[in-house]
Formats: C-alpha cells, sequence, structure tokens
C-alpha cells in the first residue's frame, strides 16, 4: 500500500534559504506568522494528513461515494470523522479572516499545507478547498449581511462550499448559461436549472453545503454580461443562523468517473431554490473568477502534490525491488538480482520527477509569497506588480504542473512495471486522480490560451517584461559566481527562447489568430520549464551559500545533482518548443474537415 511522507524540511528550506523568509518579519499578513510558528505549523499539519487524511486514500478510491434515494450522499468509511478532526483542529480555518472565525494565518501557508493534504488524499483535501474558494469569493463581493450569516460557518468549515458553473451544453463557454433566477417579493431569487459536474456538491461531512451558482437573471443581456453570481444554501439558515428549511435544490446523480473517486460530485438539479445575489446584476463572472483564479492555484497544486506522492512510493520501490542485473556486471553477486536503480533508465524517470517536484515546489512557494503581497502589501505599486506577477504565472503553473503531474505518476507507475498496473500496489490511482487536473477549472488548452491572448500581452506586456527583468537580474547579478555558472547558462538559453517565443507572437498572432492558437501549449510550457530552471538557479544559489559556511548534507548534494540533471537534461526541451511553435499554424489548420 502507498505511504507519504510529508516534505517539510525541504518547504521550510525553501522559505528559509532561498526566498529569504526573514524580509517579510514586519509586513502585514506576515507579523502573526515568523518561522518557527510556520515550521510547527506545516510539522503538525504533516502528521494530521499523514496519520489521518492518508490512510483513507485507498479506501475512499474503493468504496466511492453512494447516492441514496432521496438525492442525499454517503461519503467513504472515515472520510465523515477526518473530516471532524480537520475542523476541529482549525485547518480548514487557518488563513482564514478571525473575524469569522479563522486563525488569521497568511494564506500562503495554507497554499504550502494543501500540497501535503492533497498528496496524501485528493479527493478528501477537495471538500475544505473548494469551501476556502467560496469563502474568497464571498468575502471579497458579497453583502455584509450574507457574509455575517453564512462566512462564520463556512471559515471554519463547519459548514462546506461549492462552485456551480458547468450545465449540459455549456462547459468552458459560460456564455451559453441557461439557469435562470427570477426575482422574488422578498429581494431573493427562484434558481431553476441543472448543474452538473460540481465537486463536492452532496456529502454527509457537513451540516450545511453553501452552493455559489452562476445564473441569468430574466431578461439579462445574452453572453457572458448577463450572468449572475448568486448564493443558494442546501439548508435556508433559521431565525438563530442554524440550518433550517431544505431548500429546491437535490442531487440528481454522481457521476461515475475515472478518479478522484472519494470526493462527490453531483448533477445538481435546482427547481426554484431560493438564492441570493452576490455583488452586482449581471456582474457574476468577475465574483466567481476570485474562486476559479484561486481554485486554478489549488488545482496547479494537485498536480505537484501527486507527482511527489507518486514518486516517494517509485523511489522506495525502486531501492527494495530486484530485477535483473547491472549494464556493467552484477553489482551484488551474491543476490539472485540486482536492485532497480541499477539500471539508468528507471534512475532516468525518477530523476525527471524529482527535478520536477522540487522546482515546483520552489515555484509554489514563489507564487504564494506574490498571493501575499498582492492581498497584503500597503504599497500599491508592490500589490500591482504581485498581482501582475501572479495573473501571469496561474495559468502557466495551472498547465504545466498538471500536465507534468499526470506525465510524472505515469512514470513512478512505469517505476512499478506490471505491479504498477495492479490496484494494490495503488500507482495506478495516482495515474487516474492526476488526470482530472488537466481539465477542470479551465482544462490546460484554455490555460494555454489564456497564456498568449491575454496574460503576456495585457498592459502592453507589462507582467512579461517583468518578468523577464526578474529573471535577467537574476542572472546579472550572479554572473561573476564561477560555482553558480554551470546553472546560469542553461537558464539564459532558456529565457532567451521564451523571449524569442514572445517576438514571434507578437509579430505573427496579431496577423493570424490561428498562429497564437497553435502556438499556445508549446508556449505555455517554454514558459513553465524556463521559470523551473530559475528557481533551480536560485536554489543552487541557496545551497552554495550554506556550502560556503561550512554545512554539507546528503540532502543539499543531492539538490546540486538534481539541479544539473534538469539542466542538462530538461531544460534543453525549451528549444524544440521554440522550433515547433515557431512553425506557425499552416500544417495544424491544413487538414480539412472531413479528412479527420
Amino acid at each position: 500500500m502507498p505511504t507519504y511522507k510529508a516534505p517539510v524540511s525541504d518547504t521550510v528550506f525553501l522559505l528559509n534559504d532561498v526566498f529569504d523568509y526573514a524580509r517579510y518579519a514586519n509586513a502585514p499578513g506576515f507579523a502573526e506568522a515568523p518561522i518557527d510558528v510556520v515550521e510547527h505549523v506545516l510539522v503538525e499539519g504533516a502528521k494530521f494528513v499523514e496519520e489521518v487524511v492518508q490512510p483513507l486514500n485507498r479506501v475512499g478510491d474503493v468504496e466511492g461515494c453512494v447516492r441514496h434515494a432521496d438525492g442525499s450522499v454517503t461519503t467513504p468509511k472515515g472520510f465523515k470523522e477526518a473530516y471532524k478532526a480537520l475542523v476541529a483542529g482549525g485547518w480548514v480555518g487557518l488563513s482564514g479572516d478571525p473575524k469569522y472565525g479563522g486563525h488569521g494565518m497568511p494564506h500562503f501557508l495554507a497554499a504550502l499545507f494543501s500540497e501535503y493534504e492533497m498528496s496524501a488524499n485528493l479527493a478528501f483535501a477537495m471538500y475544505p478547498g473548494l469551501t476556502n474558494g467560496a469563502v474568497a469569493a464571498m468575502a471579497a463581493h458579497a453583502s455584509d449581511a450574507l457574509k455575517d450569516l453564512y462566512l462564520p460557518k463556512m471559515t471554519t468549515g463547519e459548514w462546506t462550499g461549492t462552485m456551480n458553473l458547468t450545465e449540459p451544453h455549456c462547459g468552458t463557454d459560460l456564455g451559453l448559461i441557461k439557469t435562470k433566477a427570477v426575482p422574488q417579493p422578498d429581494g431573493s431569487y427562484a434558481i431553476t436549472g441543472q448543474k452538473i459536474f460540481i465537486s463536492a456538491g452532496e456529502h454527509d461531512l457537513a451540516d450545511n453545503i453553501v452552493h455559489l451558482v452562476l445564473a441569468r437573471i430574466e431578461g439579462a443581456p445574452a453572453g457572458v454580461k448577463g450572468i449572475s453570481l448568486f448564493v443558494v444554501p442546501k439548508f435556508l439558515p433559521d431565525a438563530n443562523g442554524a440550518p433550517g428549511e431544505r431548500n429546491g435544490v437535490v442531487c440528481g446523480s454522481l457521476e461515475h468517473k475515472m478518479g478522484i473517486h472519494g470526493n462527490a460530485t453531483a448533477v445538481l438539479n435546482y427547481d426554484g431554490a431560493r438564492g441570493w445575489l452576490i455583488g452586482e446584476e449581471h456582474r457574476g463572472l468577475p465574483a466567481m473568477f476570485v474562486m476559479m483564479n484561486g481554485a486554478r492555484l489549488g488545482v496547479a497544486i494537485q498536480g505537484l502534490a501527486i507527482s511527489e506522492v507518486a514518486y516517494q512510493n517509485a523511489a522506495a520501490y525502486a531501492k527494495e525491488r530486484r530485477q535483473g542485473r547491472s549494464l556493467k556486471g552484477p553489482e551484488e553477486p551474491g543476490k539472485p538480482a540486482d536492485l532497480l536503480l541499477v539500471h539508468p533508465d528507471v534512475r532516468r524517470m525518477l530523476l525527471e520527477i524529482r527535478a520536477f517536484n522540487e522546482a515546483a515546489r520552489a515555484l509554489l512557494v514563489s507564487v504564494a509569497l506574490t498571493q501575499e503581497e498582492a492581498l497584503t502589501a500597503p504599497d500599491p505599486k508592490v500589490r500591482q506588480a504581485a498581482d501582475d506577477r501572479l495573473s501571469l504565472l496561474t495559468p502557466v503553473i495551472k498547465g504545466v504542473f498538471t500536465d507534468m503531474g499526470f506525465a510524472n505518476a505515469v512514470k513512478a507507475q512505469q517505476v512499478f512495471g506490471g505491479h504498477g498496473y495492479i490496484a494494490q500496489a495503488g500507482m495506478e490511482q495516482f495515474v487516474r486522480d492526476a488526470r482530472i487536473a488537466m481539465i477542470y477549472e479551465g482544462a490546460n488548452g484554455v490555460q494555454a490560451l489564456d497564456l498568449v491572448g491575454r496574460k503576456m500581452p495585457k498592459d502592453g506586456g507589462r507582467a512579461v517584461m517583468a518578468f523577464f527583468a526578474e529573471i535577467g537580474q537574476f542572472l546579472a547579478a550572479n554572473k561573476d559566481d564561477a560555482a553558480l555558472a554551470p546553472y546560469l547558462a542553461p537558464v539564459q538559453t532558456a529565457l532567451g527562447h521564451l523571449q524569442q517565443a514572445a517576438m514571434w507572437l507578437m509579430k505573427n498572432g496579431a496577423a493570424d489568430p490561428n498562429n497564437a492558437g497553435a502556438a499556445s501549449t508549446d508556449t505555455m510550457h517554454l514558459f513553465g520549464l524556463t521559470a523551473l530552471g530559475y528557481m533551480w538557479a536560485r536554489v543552487v544559489k541557496a545551497v552554495l551559500a550554506r556550502q560556503a559556511k561550512g554545512e554539507s548534507s546528503p540532502a543539499l548534494d543531492a539538490k546540486l545533482t538534481l539541479a544539473r540533471f534538469f539542466c542538462e537534461r530538461m531544460l534543453p526541451e525549451t528549444g524544440a518548443h521554440l522550433a515547433r511553435l515557431s512553425a506557425g499554424a499552416a500544417t495544424v489548420m491544413a487538414l480539412p474537415e472531413d479528412a479527420f
């Protein structure tokens, strides 16, 4: 059976040594979270997910969720008790507003904890993850009355939340939404329609489920400009704020899915359900995007989380499984066979996974700290720069982390050979669970289009030029460091490829939009590889600084080897991405429709 150990020491190393956490000591949002407190929270969080949440991962996959005749849903054995323990421990409200019962810790800390939670049990982690997203959307756009009614229980996790966008005929193209909202004399709205693919849409973990629903008010303009956002609870709060009368929303069925079986993915039928407007009429999409953008960062973390737990189990297997002999002759003649680790191709797969994981975790920490600055920095220029960086990198890490997370789960499965295809080993569950992350919260092709069509050209390219400058300044500041040079040169090459791609898109994307579309996925991965290479350069700088002080350890030495591996065998792929995207859209669009 799979096991998991949260990489707390690596997370703390990144905070302390790579990103100089001490410089945030007096910044808003950080003052109440010195590094010793942060480390304590991560250690305790790791202990909780390792001991309570991870053992339920296989249970959730095998049992799944069950819908009953009355529309109620039962989650897998142990989920309800684990969720109550999660709420009791304050983990749902870790970064929540103290006004509503949260602990007020920095948002970045909740993001780092979520990696551990998702590695331990992705399906389980989605319940509180979606709730926190709903809280963020309501905090930003709901009236004070709605916030006072719902957020105290949602912030702590006593009530859970969902996001209701998709309909049977409408996924990415939200302008096609048909769910209608009819104004009522008391100021509420009657919501009627059907929503599908609603993660955590119905379950037995919490006393109430608060749905955020996109719908169209009667007479609203067509398209996305006519969409409004509503809060629609499963149970209408009574005069005391407790769950009261059942609302007109019911689970019509549960989806039978490839993975994440422990999460209840529901079809929800709304039949005149009472809902209340969040924000302004016809401005529902901007309000919902608060939740969606947060969800995209959360899904990016899912890609890393599955990659990490898959690696841990594949590496452990390779260190105990004996198959064949070393190409150079038996390494252990007294044994019937050598360990899998003697085989270069097994090592290649493991190193590709781990080299990604450690760089991706560095980029996650970097982005999470940027998000904190975007939310809390008192200087508006700092907030703007942070928001630019966050907006630019969100589609990159969502697309790249989840594409790589799935590919890495497959590599880890491959290390197991035939046993990886057997359910008992647990690897095939990681493959199945990882696959959805490439699809939901905006399919990765949509993320790539968002990057090249919106985020890179936005504000005259202000964000992308700032990111180029950030990497360029790091390279220039360290150009005379001979020990760092072997790691900087490949990053310089990758940055050049990315800058060439940006120039090509600027010239050719406007001339033919299909050029931008055909180049989008390669651009996204070129961007991601460059960012990961930059992270490795920063990690190496921190390692060399420790070694210069006389500190040495196998863990530090391993980081240098992993960085060299990434630079030599993974980062050169930027050249292939540049060659492909520069080919343009001609051959992509040449085949007539009837030839497909």
